[in-house]
C-alpha cells in the first residue's frame, strides 16, 4: 500500500482540490502581474509618443530650436533633418548623434522599436518612437525615447496575492473536506449498519438515503444483496435440514436391521436382512448422487456441449429402462439441440421416473419442434419441446412451483414408499435452465403435464 493509499477519501479530495486552487491562484497572480506590466509598458509608450508629437507640432510650425525643453522624466527627444543630421534635442542628449536610424515606412508616419546601446549607454535599452514630419521641403524625423521598464513587482502586491491565494486555497480545501464528509455520512451509516448486521441480525437492512444518487443506488444494491444472502442462507438451512432428514431414514432402517441381527443372530435370516439393507443402501446412494449433482449444478460446473437429436436421446433412455407403466411415445426426428448428453439424459430419466411414479396406467411422451416465441432471445432459432404426460391425479395450480423446490413431496408417504426423495424435479429444472431452456407444468385434461423447452441448435 502506497503513501497515497493510506489517506482517506476526504483527505485526498481536500488535498487535490487545494492543490488545483493553489495552482489556479498562482496562474492568476502571474497573469495579473504580467498584465500590469504590459499596461505600464503601454502607458509609457503613449507618454513617449505624446512627447514626440508635441515636438513634431513645433517642427511643423517652424518653432523647434536647437535645444528642446525637457519633455518629461527620463524622456529624450531629437529632431533629425532629411539628411540625417540632428538639428535639436533635449538637454540630456544635446550634442549626441541620432539615437536611431530607422524611419517610418510609408504610408505609416510613425514607427516604434526597442534600441539598446548607442547614445543611451552600454547595456541600456530604450523604447524609441519615430514620427515623420514634412517641413521645409523634406521629411523630418522626430525621435522620442524612454528607458524600457523592467518587470518590477511591488512587494505589497506580492504579499497581497500570496496571502489571498493562501486564504482561498485553505477555504476551498476546508469546504471540500466538509462537503465530502457530509456527502459520505450515509456511507458511514451504511457501514455501521452492516457491522451491526454482521454481529447480530441478518434480517436488518441498511438505511436508504432519500436523495437520489450513487449512494442511494449503493444502499439499494446492498439491501438487495442482503435479501439474496438471507434467502440463500435460509435455503441452505432448509436444504441441510431436509438432506439430514432424508439420509437419516435409510440409515436408521439399516441400523435397526443390523442391531436386530446382532441381538438375535440365531433368529436372523441373511436372505431377509440382505435385500432390506441393500434397498436402504440403494436409497442412500441415490440421495448422495442427487446431492452431488445439485452441488455441481449450483457451482456451475462446465459440461461438454454437442448437437443432440432430442428424439433419439429420449428413445435411448426408453430402451435402457424397464417401464413400470405403459409408455406411448411420439418422437419427431431431427429435433436437434446443443447440450450435454449425460445431463440431458438425467433430465429425461427424472421426468420419466416422476411420471411412472404417479401414473395410473399410461405415460405419454412427445418430442416436437415449435416456432420461436416473440420477444424471447433464447429461442431465436426455434424451440425443441419434450412433453411428458401421466394419467395420475395431477397437480393443482398453486402447487406447480412447489414440486420444483428441493425435498418437496406433495404426498410424502406415497413418494417415500415409491422411492422419491424430492430431488428429481429440481435437478431436472436446473439442468434445463443451464441449457438455456425451461421446465414447467401446464394445464392438461387429466394428470400432470410437464413441458421441457430447449433452444434448437443451428448446427445440423
Amino acid at each position: 500500500m502506497g503513501f497515497w493509499d493510506r489517506w482517506s477519501v476526504r483527505s485526498r479530495i481536500a488535498l487535490f482540490t487545494g492543490t488545483v486552487v493553489a495552482l489556479l491562484c498562482t496562474a492568476f497572480s502571474i497573469v495579473l502581474v504580467w498584465s500590469l506590466h504590459l499596461a505600464a509598458r503601454d502607458s509609457l509608450l503613449l507618454r513617449v509618443t505624446a512627447a514626440g508629437g508635441r515636438v513634431a507640432y513645433l517642427v511643423d510650425h517652424g518653432q523647434a530650436g536647437s535645444v528642446l525643453p525637457p519633455s518629461g522624466l527620463d524622456q529624450s527627444v531629437q529632431v533629425v533633418d532629411p539628411q540625417g543630421r540632428v538639428r535639436s534635442a533635449t538637454p540630456d542628449i544635446a550634442g549626441k548623434p541620432a539615437m536611431a536610424t530607422f524611419r517610418p515606412t510609408a504610408p505609416s508616419r510613425k514607427a516604434t522599436r526597442e534600441v539598446c546601446g548607442g547614445v543611451f549607454g552600454a547595456d541600456r535599452c530604450h523604447i524609441v518612437v519615430a514620427q515623420q514630419v514634412y517641413a521645409n521641403g523634406g521629411d523630418w524625423t522626430v525621435y522620442s525615447a524612454a528607458p524600457v521598464q523592467e518587470l518590477d513587482v511591488p512587494p505589497g502586491l506580492v504579499a497581497g496575492l500570496t496571502a489571498g491565494s493562501a486564504l482561498v486555497t485553505a477555504a476551498v480545501a476546508y469546504g471540500a473536506r466538509r462537503s465530502v464528509k457530509r456527502a459520505l455520512s450515509p456511507v458511514r451509516a451504511i457501514r455501521a449498519e452492516l457491522d451491526e448486521i454482521n454481529a447480530s441480525d441478518l434480517g436488518r437492512r441498511v438505511p436508504v438515503p432519500e436523495a437520489k444518487g450513487e449512494i442511494h443506488d449503493l444502499a439499494q444494491s446492498v439491501n438487495y444483496t442482503l435479501d439474496r444472502l438471507e434467502e440463500t442462507l435460509e435455503q441452505q438451512r432448509r436444504f441441510t435440514s431436509d438432506a439430514s432428514h432424508e439420509l437419516r431414514s435409510p440409515i436408521t432402517a439399516i441400523r435397526a436391521q443390523v442391531e436386530d441381527a446382532l441381538l438375535a443372530p440365531q433368529e436372523s435370516d441373511l436372505r431377509e436382512i440382505g435385500p432390506a439393507v441393500l434397498k436402504s443402501l440403494e436409497r442412500l446412494q441415490a440421495i448422495a448422487s442427487d446431492l452431488l449433482t445439485l452441488a455441481r449444478l449450483d457451482a456451475g460446473a462446465p459440461c461438454e456441449r454437442e448437437p443432440l437429436d432430442l428424439g433419439g436421446l429420449v428413445a435411448a433412455e426408453l430402451d435402457a429402462r424397464r417401464p413400470l407403466r405403459r409408455i406411448v411415445s411420439q418422437l419427431t426426428p431431427g429435433v436437434v439441440v446443443r447440450g450435454d448428453r449425460i445431463r440431458l439424459g438425467r433430465l429425461v430419466t427424472n421426468l420419466l421416473d416422476n411420471a411412472e411414479r404417479h401414473a395410473v396406467t399410461t405415460v405419454r411422451l412427445e418430442v416436437r419442434r415449435e416456432n420461436p416465441p416473440d420477444g424471447d432471445p433464447r429461442f431465436r432459432s426455434g424451440v425443441a419441446v419434450l412433453e411428458v404426460l401421466d394419467d395420475g391425479a395431477g397437480i393443482s395450480r398453486d402447487q406447480r412451483e412447489l414440486v420444483f423446490q428441493r425435498f418437496t413431496r406433495l404426498d410424502t408417504a406415497r413418494s417415500r414408499n415409491a422411492g422419491g426423495a424430492g430431488l428429481g424435479l429440481p435437478i431436472a429444472r436446473q439442468i434445463a435452465e443451464s441449457h438455456g431452456g425451461t421446465l414447467t407444468i401446464i394445464d392438461s385434461p387429466g394428470g400432470a403435464r410437464f413441458l421441457l423447452r430447449l433452444p434448437l441448435s443451428r448446427e445440423p
